[in-house]
């Protein structure tokens, strides 16, 4: 995608001349591999407001740089961040205030050529990550198609006996047969009264029948993440089962149906919530909608009652309610969707109906 990666580093160059910078210094790995297409354990990418760009990285990256980055000069050396500072010449250099140690930032701010104190950036790559391409929307839907497949597998193995952590493993494994690289985040699976504890760690209790199994997980394809939950049911649900399951997905489809571009992070997360507010768990709902989904698992933007910004087209994020009862169990449903004109698109596709097993 080297025709993209110089797509992104020229909108960083164009936002670097709002920012009062000549030249940033970009040292997050996921950030360097969004601008370059090198995956790298110490990289770090000088990019100039006038367009240009050098990356630096040490012997065991470097033959791999030159061929995937070979519109861009590459340096070999271990000290990245220093070989690179110390080239940018006498410009106002800007750095990710958000990733860079204090330490390194004084290093740097001391380095022969940089002029003043290093300008501290933060967010300015992920607000360029924001807007999906569509060649990084196709990479996110095999992803995600991977999950719902493993889903739809494991499925059947689920019965009283079985343990969360069986259930994990079983994702897991499902999800490298079909050609993840690897699970995009350690799964939750959470049976019976564990349900209320939203990012409850799978543990050796067996599933028992008549309780609610929430399972979230996801695949990573290519470096991108899928974001995926299901709550399903193992034999006949009580009545407050049923009215549970029936509340969170009508409050899903309602923020899913809300999607769209130009409408706030605020507005969204209310298009579910106040459903589950009327009803009467207001309380019981008490995490965000959603977020940004790409080569991070929670990127910006994120969906909730005090997020600020607007939703722009082609960004993929997450819908996720739930409401969680102490000692009872919970309900989440999660899918995965990018942002559209018309409507959104869904990227995860298996049902959203009460699965009983």
């Amino acid at each position: 995608m080297s025709a993209n990666h110089h797509e992104r580093r020229r909108r960083v160059s164009e936002l670097l001349v709002t920012a009062g910078a000549e030249a940033i210094l970009v040292t997050k790995p996921v950030n360097v591999r969004y601008l370059t297409g090198l995956v790298s354990s110490n990289a770090a990418l000088l990019v100039t407001a006038g367009g240009q760009a050098a990356l630096a990285t040490d012997q065991r990256y470097a033959e791999t740089a030159r061929k995937v980055c070979a519109d861009i000069e590459v340096i070999e050396e271990r000290d990245t961040a220093g070989a690179l500072a110390g080239r940018a010449g006498p410009v106002r250099l800007a750095v990710e205030g958000h990733h860079l140690p204090v330490a390194e930032f004084r290093r740097i701010a001391a380095q022969e050529g940089v002029h003043g104190d290093p300008l501290p950036l933060s967010g300015l790559v992920e607000g360029v990550r924001t807007v999906k391409d569509e060649a990084e929307i196709d990479l996110l839907r095999t992803a995600c198609a991977i999950t719902d497949q493993a889903f739809a597998d494991v499925l059947a193995a689920i019965r009283p006996g079985v343990t969360e952590r069986e259930i994990a493993r079983m994702l897991h494994g499902r999800m490298l047969e079909l050609g993840a690289d690897k699970p995009a985040f350690d799964s939750i699976v959470a049976a019976g009264p564990n349900g209320s504890v939203p990012h409850h760690s799978p543990t050796g209790r067996p599933v028992a029948a008549g309780e609610f199994v929430t399972m979230d997980f996801g695949a990573l394809h290519a470096g991108y993440h899928a974001d995926m939950t299901r709550t399903v049911m193992v034999g006949p649900p009580a009545d407050w089962q049923r009215e549970l399951y029936e509340l969170v997905r009508a409050a899903q489809r309602a923020g899913r149906d809300a999607v769209r571009p130009g409408i706030t992070a605020h507005d969204l997360d209310a298009a579910a919530r106040d459903l589950i507010t009327e009803a009467g768990h207001g309380e019981h709902f008490e995490h965000g909608l959603g977020h940004g989904i790409g080569l991070e698992i929670h990127e910006v933007p994120f969906l909730g009652r005090d997020k600020p910004g607007r939703i722009e087209d082609r960004v993929p994020i997450t819908v996720e309610p739930g409401v969680y009862l102490p000692g009872r169990g919970g309900v989440r449903i999660e899918d995965t969707l990018v942002t559209r004109v018309d409507r959104p698109e869904l990227l995860t596709q298996t049902t959203r109906e009460l699965l009983i097993l």
